[in-house]
């Protein structure tokens, strides 16, 4: 059984932080490229914040490009997306999903399976 599961979300103030997690089972994630996508109330799942297998190449929306950092841990096979300055536009369900070719996770989601069931991050004084 592959699955991921996200952790981490909540209530944040403007301009905090979280971090969220994501840690897969079932299948390495040393194998993987790991996507993280966003959905707010309202609108269609975006992307979003990827890395490809080890750690050496990541994407970035140009929404979170300089406030969100994505990294990842394969020994623990955990994914992080830190997410910092938060809006209160950053107000979505975040999702990660693993692909075992990299896609660039902020044009195409389409690709990418094992999709967790999201953690809600809710930005707001």
């Amino acid at each position: 059984q592959l699955q991921v599961v996200e952790s981490g979300g909540g209530l944040v103030q403007p301009g905090g932080s979280l971090r969220l997690s994501c840690v897969a089972s079932g299948f390495k994630l040393d194998s993987y490229t790991i996507g993280w996508f966003r959905q707010a109330p309202g609108a269609e799942r975006e992307g979003g914040s990827c890395i490809n297998s080890f750690g050496p190449r990541t994407d970035y929306a140009d929404s979170v490009k300089g406030r969100f950092t994505v990294s990842r841990d394969n020994a623990k096979n955990t994914s992080y997306l830190q997410m910092n300055n938060l809006r209160p536009e950053g107000t979505a369900v975040n999702y990660c999903a693993a692909s075992d070719t990299y896609y660039d996770c902020t044009t195409d989601s389409h690709n990418y399976a094992n999709w967790g069931r999201g953690t809600e991050v809710t930005v707001s004084s």
